[in-house]
């Protein structure tokens, strides 16, 4: 007959063998995603239908594009994460540091070559374009703004916000995209770094990360950030919010996403990737009003609500590996000059 200390010690053999298991199964039904915070670029569908359709659970992140690659990098000889989603620069920069892997997604045919690693260490899934998202109620009666020379203007003194150009990615967007407009380039930064000089005198609001119900709440009346954002704001959330290209011109930009180099959960990251490349993944960032990387993934519906062709013609590209070469740069002389 068996004791019953024995008994008591199978069971509780058991139970850490069925605590283990269940463990198992939820990391195995898991995938991490650096900077995929649901506030920004409907990210919040994005993950809820990857689990309705994939069964992977992937928790929202709030890192910026710059937190995501330094967490990387600290991480590099025990990843943490699967994927990561970051501006453009980022993913290049996160290739040169080998921090990221190769994995040529579902639909890998469809991403146009300029818009992705040739062996898949980052490719775009979307691109949004940067201009001024305006709560036109928080600014009681002001008008709204038209050009990046308005922002300096005393009468926007502490109603101006853009995330930190030296670490958020929409932020170096904004840099690149003032500086182009203002007769820099990507060698010379002098007229950027002049701007948010001056602009200091304005008393801007800078966060470090996505600030979308800052917005909406009228806490910053105007952000320098995407297109997208600014929609999203008017036609799903009902804010009298309008999206302006500014007269100088801006840059429209692609957001790309890599597969991580030891990645814990590779598969499940995988599937995620294929995912957000697939008809119905394309189709969630078409109706958020992004512009989907994969050709006629954008819905005439959705298009009607953009801005006309002729205010996107002041919207250009740039070269973004040379982009990408310039950002550290760019951004040790913002942190010693401006900040």
């Amino acid at each position: 007959m068996t004791s019953r200390p024995t008994r008591l010690l199978r069971a509780a053999l058991l139970a850490l063998g069925l605590c283990a298991g269940a463990a198992a199964q939820a990391q195995a039904q898991t995938a991490i995603c650096y900077n995929c915070p649901p506030e920004w670029a409907d990210w919040g569908t994005q993950l809820r239908v990857i689990k309705e359709k994939t069964g992977i659970a992937v928790p929202g992140d709030n890192k910026n594009s710059g937190q995501s690659l330094a967490s990387l990098a600290a991480e590099k000889a025990n990843p943490v994460a699967d994927v990561v989603y970051y501006g453009v620069t980022f993913g290049i920069q996160a290739d040169k540091d080998g921090l990221v892997t190769g994995y040529k997604p579902a639909h890998w045919d469809d991403i146009p070559a300029g818009l992705k690693d040739a062996d898949g260490k980052w490719f775009a899934i979307h691109s949004g374009t940067l201009g001024f998202m305006v709560n036109v109620d928080a600014l009681r009666g002001k008008p709204v703004p038209k050009s990046w020379a308005d922002l300096q203007k005393p009468e926007y003194r502490g109603l101006v916000g853009y995330l930190d150009p030296a670490s958020a990615f929409v932020g170096y967007v904004g840099a690149v995209a003032l500086n182009r407009a203002l007769g820099g380039s990507l060698d010379n930064f002098d007229p950027a770094i002049k701007w948010f000089r001056d602009m200091k005198a304005n008393q801007p609001i800078v966060p470090k990360q996505t600030a979308y119900a800052r917005v909406l709440s009228g806490e910053i009346p105007i952000l320098v950030d995407y297109d997208f954002n600014a929609y999203r704001a008017k036609y799903k959330d009902g804010a009298n919010v309008e999206f302006v290209i500014p007269a100088e011109g801006t840059i429209a930009v692609p957001y790309v996403m890599s597969l991580v180099q030891g990645a814990p959960r590779a598969d499940n990251g995988r599937k995620v990737l294929d995912f957000v490349l697939s008809d119905e993944g394309q189709a969630i960032w078409a109706n958020a009003f992004l512009r989907p990387v994969r050709a006629g993934a954008m819905s005439a519906e959705a298009q009607k609500k953009f801005l006309p062709d002729s205010d996107y013609a002041r919207a250009g590209t740039v070269d973004y590996g040379h982009m990408a070469d310039a950002q550290r740069g760019f951004s040790d002389r913002y942190n010693k000059e401006v900040n």
